[in-house]
Order: C-alpha cells, then structure tokens, then sequence
C-alpha cells in the first residue's frame, strides 16, 4: 500500500488506478478559512435559523478531527446544559448541529418549508456522538441549476441555499455566478468589440447552455447593470461558502468562443461544431478553438488568471467542452490532446488546479463515447488530478463500465431531476445502496456524494436522504427513516402521514427500472394523439396515499411542510387524471364519439384544469408570479424588465425561438396552468371536434402552427401575475378529492388505469 500511495503522489503516470482514499493530489482541496473563522460562521447560521436559542450551543472546528481528510463531528452535552458542536470544518460542525436538530429535537428544514418547533429546554445527548463520514467530498449541482433554478435568485436567497448547503454536509458547491464579467474583460483584452460580446452571451434564463458552447446570442443581452450585480453578488456566494468551510468549483475554459475571435486571430484553427438540439446556427454551431494553437492557451490562462484575481480560488475548476455535442473526430488522440490542453490552460496559471468533469456525455453519446475515447479523454490529465461527476449515477452508472474512470477520482450522484419539473418521482433503493456498492467495487477510485439535479425546490425527501448517505457507512433502513421524516417534517406523529409516506416510499419515489424521469405527463406537453401516459408506479398507491394525506389535513393543517405535501400529493394525482382524461378522449376521437368527446374534453377544460390552477396558487412556491416577480426584480430598466419577462417565460414554456426544447422545463405553477396548457388543451379539443363535424382527418401539422401562436401569446401577454397565494389549501383540496376521488374508487370503473402503448 505504501508504494501504491507514493505512485499516486507522483501522479500515477503510468495509469495506477489508486484507492479512493490515497489520492494526495487531492489533499490540498480544503477549508482555507481558519477554524475560528468557520466556527464564527457556523454560530451566525444557528442565529439566523434558530435566533436566541442558538446560545444553546458552544460551536468550535478543530481541523486536526480530519487528518485523514474524512470530516468529523461530535456531539456532547456541557455541565451548563449546552450542546457542544465540534466539527472538523464549518461544515461538518453545521452538520452536527443539524443532525442534532433532527434527531433530538424533532427539525426539519428543506426548500418547501421548515419546521423549527425546539422543545424549552434542549435535550441532553446522553454520551458522546461521534460521526465521521467516508467520503472526502459531498458535491452539489449541476451546471444547469444556475439556469434552471439560481437564475434570479438575490443575496437573501443565496444566503438560505448556502446555509441549507452546510446544514446538509454539502462540501464542494458550484460557483458559476457572475463568470460573464470575467469573460467581457478577457475578450475586451483581446481585442473583441463590445457588440461582438453582446452578440456572444445568451439572455439570463439561457446562460448554462451558452458556457457549455450549447447555445449563444439567444434571449440577450446582458446588460452592464446585470454584469456588475452578478459579480457582486458571487463575492457574497463565494465569501459565504468559504466562510464555512467550502470548497468552491469555479469555472475554467472548455474552448467555446465568440465568432469575433477569428476577426482578432485570422490565422487561428478552430472547429464549427454542428447545431445543438433543434436550433439552427443562428443560435448554436460554437466555434471551439484547437487545443494545439497558441489562443487557446492565451484565452484560457487569461480567463483563469482574471478569474483567480477577483475571486481567489478553492484550486478546482469546471469545465465541459463536449456537453450534448460529439466532437469532429473519435481519435484517441485527438481527444487526449483536447483534455490535455483544457487541464494545461489551468495549470500555467493554477499549478495545484483539479479538473472537475460533468460525466453526463458518456451517458448522453454512448454510441461516439466508447472506451477508447473515453479513456483518451480522462487520462488527457494526470491521474489525480481531475475529478469525475458521476452524473446520473442513480440511474446508469458510468464508473462500472469505465473501470472506476480509468483510475480518475469520481463522485458517485444523484441527478434525479430533468428541467425544474415537478413531479414525484425517485429511486430510493438505487440512492441507499449505490454508494455504498461504489465504494467496495474494485479498484474504486470513489472520492464523494453528490446532488447533481438540473432544477431544484422538488421531491424534498430524495434530496435529505440523498445527503444524509453522504455521511453513512451502510444503507438506511427506510421504512424506519421514512417515520421519522414524516414526523419531523410536520411536527407530530400523525398516524395517517406516516402510511402516506411509506406508500410513496414504496411507489413514486421506488422507481427501480432506467427511468429518465423527464415529466412527460399529457398535462404539460403540447397535446397530439401520440401522447406518452406511462409512469413508474402504479398510480392506485399515489390516490391511497392521496387519500391518507387528505384525512391528515385536518390535524396537520397549522403545518406549512404538510400544505405544501398536500398540494404536490394532490397535484400528482390530478396529472394522472389529466392523463386518463387524454386516453378517454382519444378514444372517443378514434370512435368517432362526439358526445363523449365534449362531455370528457369540457370536464377536463372547465372543471379540473381550473381546479388545478386553484390548488396550485393558494401556495406560495406553486405561483408563476413568484418567478416572474423574481425576473423583474433583477432588472434596472423597463427594457430589462421586458428582457428577463421573456426569458422567464420562454425557459417555461418553448425554451427557444420555435419551441427548439419545447416544454422541456415545464413546470406546474398557478397562473401556468390556466394560461398556458388549458389554452393549449382547449385548441386540440376544438380541432378534434372541428374535425369529427366536418369529417376531415385532424391535422397535427395544422394544429402545432395554430397552438405555437398560443404559446408564443402566452409568453408576450404582458399580463401580471400574483406573487402571494390565495384561497384556502385545505378547502380546495377537500372539494377536488370529494369530487374526483369517488370516482377513482368505483366498482368496474377502469377509466383510470387504461394505458397506451408508447
């Protein structure tokens, strides 16, 4: 073992895959803070979530806990009746305190709500806990969750997403905020002109997929007045996070770049990749530069420098050339050089800098990313010195068929969610015993956990389990862990909650097939006649635990975690009726039925579609106008205002110009619903009607030019949404359950259980 360790010092040149825990290239990936800085931090987040009952707590960091790199916390009771915190750093003491918060005193705290109700005197820990985790790393995000859901956040969300980072362990975040300054500079000392830069970077909501060379121009400009509040607000993130102990990934240069670059360099070599999705190349077809040509290294050791000059650095950078887009050849070699290039434009800057690679192109292209290529590009850089996302791992794993990465350190994730969507949905076994399976594979290169979600503020619960493995040595029993998130999360033991969230826990959230759980309910897709309806559970479970939650309501109605539950409990199931209302007037389409057809299409249009939206805007995180309140606010003109409306929209809706990645990111908001998929909804109906009177075939053709006008009004409407919620959770939701859900129950009634084949 010792000559092993030493070979991975030196890098494991030679191709050594080296056990997860003696990559020493990685040893200087730490908290840069003092402990008493992390500490002083650490008490301020118990202030801000707990006020004056945080001087129940005596909080210290001691880094010498984690001398083996592995962070640690212990709990113990003072004479004075305080808790003591000790953690190893910021965040392992911030995960101690809330360890103790859930497990003592009954807490809880996620995106929907929190509840906090402390008992008076806070309860002694009866020996001392120790709880050290095995992995050196708990990662968080996606590069796409800047868009998806970070896009207009402002400092006082920031600070509670921080906070709720290091309560839940999370080590090593993404920083992405603001990088757009940075390259405004860097292509201005080139040379560039500022129109050319304008013309380069995508609107707001768009940005994720213009820094992965995906998209450009899209949506824009930014906006002076935009580029100086992102840079002031990623000081914030930045201090915050490493006040605390975090290890931030900034970005790096992954060779994408404005057309302008070969007006200043004539003679450089570059590639035009093809056209991404469904867009043409007024919007894609990136220019990437060859990673042997001289620019290449200038432009990405400016970028790194000027980056490094503002913001300091953690010493770990992202960088991800080929996202969704094959590169121009297979060749090994050709593909070791990009990767080489793309780590050397680091290190003639950042001699200690780690590569942090998102995996997601070997699952997305398996057909182009064969084990040659693959292998080629990962051991472009030192073994060691890049760190690999297993993105999707939950899912489709890459580690097991790449040999643990050719001997590159990887992160086992959770991605789980596509686009934002809502939707319950999770695979619970795979997360509990993934991990820990990764961790005894041979030869595993393992280094941490990570939440890689493209959208966030959904399925609470996937995402504490997910965090709460990341400090576990084996696997959860869940039954057991799913009673005490239930009681926590609400406050109480409610006997009906608890059988509610043990039949989730063993439907929508067990999903145990390869599912890419991309929300493609009929609800929220342009409507056809070839319509997906299949889901990953059987949906008689979700309406019994639809029926626990509603007999619940009426004991836990004082409770904001249950209102939202209850909520997004009966929004799944009101999606599943939407579907059996599609499969009903689709086959009363086929049969020529018009009077069934009416009967169903106006039930669905006038009564449930409206009910919907109801239930969805008497809560404030299910409100259209939060997001678009939140667009504006960023936003220091009225021509801004208009801009970021647009965008918001747009990413909604036809995430696009021509609905290029339509409904992609949908989402179920109140005021969504109403206005954009009934309209939707009612114009297919009308057609199919239309086309049953007057006996011509119904055209899909026809249909999608006259609903794109629709959807495109739905974005322009100018029309103002409320960002507070009204009506009563309780009393909406008791008269959609005493009308549908009878129904559900009848006898011989199999309306809600008919699929169609896909």
């Amino acid at each position: 073992m010792k000559i092993l360790v030493a070979i991975c010092i030196l890098h494991a040149s030679f191709g050594v895959v080296c056990p997860a825990q003696t990559f020493q290239t990685l040893s200087h990936l730490k908290p840069q803070k003092s402990d008493a800085v992390q500490a002083q931090a650490v008490t301020d987040l118990l202030k801000r979530l707990i006020g004056d009952r945080a001087n129940g707590f005596v909080v210290k960091v001691n880094s010498y806990l984690a001398a083996d790199g592995l962070d640690t916390y212990q709990l113990s009771s003072l004479p004075s009746g305080q808790i003591s915190v000790v953690g190893s750093s910021g965040v392992a003491a911030a995960t101690g305190c809330y360890n103790y918060l859930k497990y003592y005193c009954g807490c809880h705290i996620s995106w929907s709500g929190v509840q906090l109700n402390l008992p008076p005197v806070l309860p002694p820990i009866s020996s001392p806990v120790t709880v050290k985790t095995p992995n050196r790393f708990r990662y968080y995000q996606n590069v796409c969750t800047s868009s998806y859901s970070f896009v207009w956040w402002n400092w006082t969300r920031w600070e509670k997403e921080i906070d709720w980072m290091a309560l839940n362990g999370i080590n090593m975040p993404l920083a992405f905020t603001g990088q757009e300054a940075i390259w405004q500079r860097v292509y201005l000392t080139l040379g560039l002109t500022q129109s050319e830069i304008d013309d380069f970077f995508t609107g707001p909501a768009f940005l994720a997929w213009g820094r992965m060379g995906n998209i450009h121009t899209w949506a824009g400009p930014l906006s002076s007045s935009w580029m100086s509040n992102q840079l002031s607000l990623q000081h914030k993130i930045l201090d915050r996070m490493r006040s605390l102990g975090m290890i931030a990934v900034l970005p790096a240069f992954a060779g994408h770049v404005p057309q302008g670059i070969v007006r200043v360099f004539p003679k450089v070599n570059y590639t035009k990749l093809g056209a991404w999705s469904r867009f043409n190349c007024t919007y894609s077809c990136s220019y990437v530069l060859d990673p042997e040509d001289p620019v290449f290294q200038n432009v990405g050791g400016l970028f790194i420098k000027e980056m490094i000059q503002e913001f300091g650095t953690d010493h770990i950078y992202n960088a991800d050339t080929f996202n969704e887009m094959n590169p121009t050849s297979s060749d090994p070699a050709y593909l070791s050089a990009i990767s080489s290039a793309i780590f050397k434009s680091m290190t003639n800057v950042d001699p200690d800098a780690i590569w942090l690679m998102q995996g997601w192109m070997f699952v997305h292209s398996p057909s182009f990313w064969k084990p040659a290529q693959v292998q080629a590009l990962l051991q472009g850089a030192p073994i060691g010195r890049m760190i690999v996302l297993d993105l999707f791992a939950e899912t489709k794993p890459v580690y097991q068929d790449t040999e643990s990465f050719y001997g590159q350190p990887f992160i086992w994730c959770m991605l789980h969610n596509f686009g934002g969507n809502h939707g319950l949905f999770g695979k619970v076994e795979s997360i509990n015993s993934g991990p820990f399976d990764a961790l005894v594979f041979q030869n595993s290169t393992m280094v941490g956990t990570g939440l890689t979600p493209e959208g966030i503020e959904q399925n609470d619960m996937l995402y504490e389990l997910m965090n709460e493995i990341g400090w576990r040595t084996k696997p959860f029993d869940l039954a057991q862990w799913i009673t005490s998130y239930a009681d926590r999360r609400y406050g109480q033991k409610n006997s009906n909650a608890r059988e509610a969230w043990q039949i989730l826990l063993k439907s929508v959230y067990n999903c145990t097939q390869i599912w890419v759980d991309h929300n493609h309910s009929p609800l929220v897709r342009r409507p056809s006649l070839k319509m997906r309806t299949d889901i990953c559970y059987n949906q008689n479970d979700l309406f019994e635990a639809w029926r626990l939650m509603y007999d619940a309501s009426l004991s836990l109605a004082n409770s904001g975690t249950f209102l939202y539950d209850l909520v997004d409990v009966t929004r799944e199931a009101m999606q599943q009726l939407v579907s059996a209302y599609y499969i009903e007037i689709k086959s009363a389409y086929e049969n020529e039925i018009l009077e069934n057809l009416m009967s169903v299409g106006g039930v669905l249009v006038y009564d449930l579609l409206p009910e919907l939206d109801a239930l969805l805007s008497s809560q404030p995180q299910f409100l259209l106008g939060r997001w678009l309140e939140a667009a504006n606010s960023m936003a220091s003109t009225k021509e801004e205002a208009a801009l970021y409306n647009m965008n918001a929209r747009n990413q909604l809706t036809l995430w696009g110009p021509d609905g290029d990645i339509l409904d992609y990111a949908n989402k179920q908001y109140g005021g969504l619903i109403q206005d954009y998929y009934k309209e939707r909804w009612t114009l297919f109906l009308w057609g199919l009607i239309e086309s049953l009177n007057t006996g011509i075939p119904f055209s899909e053709k026809k249909f999608n030019e006259a609903v794109f006008s629709v959807e495109q009004d739905f974005i322009y409407n100018k029309k103002d949404y409320s960002s507070s919620p009204k009506g009563d959770t309780i009393e909406i939701t008791k008269k959609i359950f005493l009308k549908y859900y009878p129904d559900l129950m009848k006898a011989g009634h199999d309306r809600w259980t008919r699929k169609i084949k896909l």
